[in-house]
């Protein structure tokens, strides 16, 4: 899945520019990484506020058209008001056609209400992992990776080597052994009595060459 979104270069900087943008209904932004300099944007807060309603959106290749020109981005970052329902600033991330990415991609987990260790055994779903990062070219890059727990029963679980991953698509994880995704484990007891979920963090490795950019950005507007 790919999404359309209108973008507008930005000129000024800084936290007064900011607040001003935020006080007409705008967010600031940047979009970084490639041969090209970053490039300041902004939105209206109401097309980015309702985009990032979707899940699919923030683990989607995005095409967005800035004063006209599209470019094909990840979104990378977004911060988010402390306690008003207000998008202070996104990040996005260049990405080429022809080389691979890594991406965070949500899990969905399916048919664990009928799992034997469910229906029968009285268990619940537990799950070691909400998302996995994945490394594909931005064709290839699915919006979630299905987890089917029907044939679980209590103590047993689906490890990362079982997934089902899409074609071009494979798990980028950087960690030893062979991690729990999900299991099914008994009502009231510790994960650990009942299923193995120690699963190493997952290393995100993006093209970070241009995210300084971003930053000062970010600290600037603090001040």
């Amino acid at each position: 899945m790919q999404f359309e979104i209108n973008a507008n270069k930005r000129e000024l900087q800084g936290s007064s520019a900011s607040r001003r943008l935020r006080r007409a209904g705008r967010v600031p932004g940047i979009i970084y990484g490639g041969p090209t300099a970053p490039q300041m944007i902004e939105f209206e807060h109401n097309v980015i506020f309702q985009a990032l309603r979707k899940e699919a959106f923030r683990s989607s290749v995005v095409n967005m058209s800035i004063d006209g020109k599209v470019e094909m981005c990840l979104l990378r970052d977004v911060q988010m008001h402390a306690f008003k329902l207000q998008i202070k600033h996104v990040d996005f991330q260049r990405i080429d056609a022809t080389h691979e990415i890594h991406q965070k991609v949500p899990l969905h987990f399916i048919n664990a209400e009928i799992a034997p260790g469910v229906k029968l055994g009285g268990g619940m779903a537990h799950h070691g992992m909400n998302e996995l990062d994945v490394t594909c070219l931005p064709k290839d890059l699915p919006t979630f990776i299905e987890v089917d727990l029907k044939d679980l029963n209590v103590g047993e679980s689906v490890y990362l080597s079982q997934i089902k991953l899409p074609a071009g698509v494979t798990a980028a994880f950087h960690g030893e052994g062979d991690p729990v995704v999900a299991g099914i484990v008994m009502v009231g007891a510790t994960t650990t009595e009942e299923v193995e979920t120690e699963a190493a963090p997952i290393e995100t490795q993006v093209t970070t060459e241009k995210k300084p950019a971003a930053e000062a950005e970010k600290k600037a507007e603090k001040k």
